[in-house]
């Protein structure tokens, strides 16, 4: 039911691992937290939650090391370092491993749907929104998606590039045109550590570019913690199975 690979990645010149569990359903990639790696879904208990829904062959679950996540966190190298493997990140995970699930699943054009709390919740968006020839929809939970406090605010074009926020509003064209065939699904809770604010800015940026979304608050009694995103992932697992073409 579990299956792990790893390779070394020219794009983040390091390591990066992909696991796998459940094997027969339409996928769906869960981010790390910040500095967590490809199988911190499990140990969290993430995977029991999702159980049933594996057993049943309704779902298959990836996760990868949150390789730039976890750079930001410690402050590896300067700022424009962190950006620049910020930008690379999302790169490795549509020629890397997207490229993994499809094999895997035996299919060079099945759509994926992300999910992720927190930075998770910011690699969802993402990626989809950089790449949504290859991801269809994304359940942004806890989401922090202004990554300039963790950044020293320095410009570049990586940062520029890999962040919704900041290229979205200029963005026009055929990406534009898929884009606004996708779906992002914003909850938050507003208790401890919460800030839904965060996603209702992202949720405005969406929306004036006419890109499909919604913010669902889960109000004060659910804190930034594992068990709200265990039922929020249970509450929306329809939408995550909802497989693409």
């Amino acid at each position: 039911m579990k299956a792990r690979e790893r390779w070394f990645s020219p794009r983040l010149q390091r390591d990066a691992s992909l696991v796998r569990w459940g094997q027969m359903g339409p996928p769906v990639l869960i981010f790390p937290t910040a500095g967590g790696d490809a199988e911190e879904i499990e140990r969290h208990q993430v995977v029991d939650t999702l159980g049933p829904l594996l057993r049943e062959g309704k779902l298959k679950v990836y996760s990868c090391d949150s390789l730039a996540g976890r750079a930001i966190l410690q402050g590896e190298g300067d700022a424009r370092h962190r950006m620049r493997l910020l930008d690379r990140f999302q790169q490795y995970v549509y020629h890397e491993v997207v490229p993994a699930i499809r094999r895997d699943c035996r299919s060079d054009h099945i759509g994926i749907a992300v999910a992720g709390a927190s930075i998770g919740a910011f690699n969802s968006l993402a990626v989809l929104c950089r790449y949504p020839d290859a991801v269809i929809r994304a359940l942004c939970m806890s989401g922090t998606y202004d990554l300039t406090p963790f950044l020293e605010e320095a410009a570049s074009e990586e940062f520029y590039l890999a962040s919704p926020l900041h290229y979205l509003a200029d963005l026009e064209g055929p990406l534009l045109d898929v884009l606004r065939t996708r779906f992002v699904l914003l909850a938050s809770g507003e208790g401890d550590y919460e800030d839904i604010g965060q996603s209702w800015k992202v949720a405005e940026v969406l929306g004036r570019k006419g890109i499909p979304n919604r913010v669902e608050s889960w109000g004060p009694d659910w804190p930034h913690e594992w068990h709200t995103w265990r039922q929020m992932l249970w509450t929306y697992r329809d939408g995550l199975m909802a497989g693409g073409a």
